[in-house]
């Protein structure tokens, strides 16, 4: 029997697999590519709450939603409960449909501020964070949503108490990652801290952490009873395995490999759509993407190293077409 849809708020999705928010990785480009190619729902880059950021031309570009399919999600970052409300109506004003707080970057420069998952070490301004959100939104009729980490560490897992409390503030979804701030990326994700949120709640919760294939996000869903999963460094250079992984739990059957073919043309419509967003800069800033997207492919390592040194836009997009057309010409030599 199918599930009914997954909504948040008024928005119904169009499957139950999710794009995580990955500072330098999910950009506009990013994004809307993985929608096209089959991801249930995308979050924003975290745009910094200070007023005085909001200001500069990394936060103009991370709040920039041109032409991203709805519902369009913007995570927000920020310690201040009065600051996390005025961005968030300064990000409902610049495009963003619904409001998603971040209390789940472990990255030390984040935590040494209290922000991300620091903030769950104070459950007080978390929650004075969550409801400022929450009543700045609720005139306008948008959605918040939260995620968050199982706690700060192994010893204080207080992520089913403070998901409760946000319920009960008003958001109207949980993402939780599966490991402590403690953890960083390190060792492996564990879901009976998700299973016991999601035990608890009315509202939809959403379990993250090393799902990498359509079988871990099976796994998982039946481990933690979850609405919904989202992938995150396993999409690294991928913006296509959400849309995948929904194939293959929509049908039942196993997860499909996209051909070389579908790989280079997705991956040059992503490089041109990089280029234009960033200008100059994103001569730079596409290597890592172009460095993820071949690293398990023939020859990726030396081609990498190559298109490190190129400095022209064009060229970089030619090389990425000459190492595909090689990958293929390659594999249509070799005897079957």
């Amino acid at each position: 029997m199918p599930q009914p849809a997954l909504r948040i708020g008024p928005y119904e999705l169009p499957n139950r697999v999710f794009s995580a928010p990955m500072a330098g990785v999910t950009d506009l480009p990013w994004r809307r590519l993985a929608r096209r190619l089959g991801a249930g729902h995308c979050v924003s880059e975290m745009v910094a709450s200070r007023a005085e950021l909001r200001g500069s031309r990394k936060s103009a570009l991370r709040m920039s939603h041109a032409g991203e399919p709805g519902p369009v999600a913007a995570q927000l970052l920020g310690v201040d409960a009065t600051e996390m409300a005025d961005a968030a109506l300064a990000n409902v004003r610049a495009g963003a449909q619904i409001i998603d707080i971040n209390m789940g970057c472990p990255a030390k420069k984040v935590c040494n501020r209290w922000a991300g998952s620091a903030l769950m070490q104070d459950e007080d301004l978390a929650l004075r964070i969550v409801d400022a959100v929450v009543r700045a939104m609720q005139p306008l009729g948008v959605p918040v949503t939260l995620k968050m980490r199982t706690g700060w560490s192994r010893e204080q897992r207080n992520a089913p108490r403070l998901a409760h409390a946000a319920q009960e503030a008003g958001v109207a979804l949980v993402t939780v990652h599966g490991r402590s701030r403690e953890q960083g990326y390190g060792g492996q994700a564990e879901y009976e801290t998700i299973a016991a949120i999601k035990s608890r709640l009315r509202i939809p919760v959403v379990a993250n952490g090393d799902i990498d294939s359509a079988d871990k996000a099976r796994q998982v869903l039946a481990a933690t009873g979850a609405d919904a999963v989202m992938i995150g460094r396993a999409a690294l250079g991928r913006p296509w395995l959400p849309g995948a992984i929904a194939q293959a739990l929509r049908d039942g059957g196993a997860q499909r490999l996209p051909t070389l073919a579908e790989q280079g043309r997705w991956l040059l419509e992503h490089l041109r759509e990089h280029q234009a967003h960033y200008g100059a800069a994103g001569i730079a800033s596409a290597r890592k993407h172009v460095g993820w997207a071949v690293a398990a492919l023939p020859g990726g390592a030396p081609f990498r190293a190559r298109f490190n040194t190129l400095l022209d836009p064009q060229a970089q997009l030619d090389a990425v077409a000459g190492y595909f057309d090689g990958l293929r010409h390659a594999m249509a030599a070799q005897p079957t």
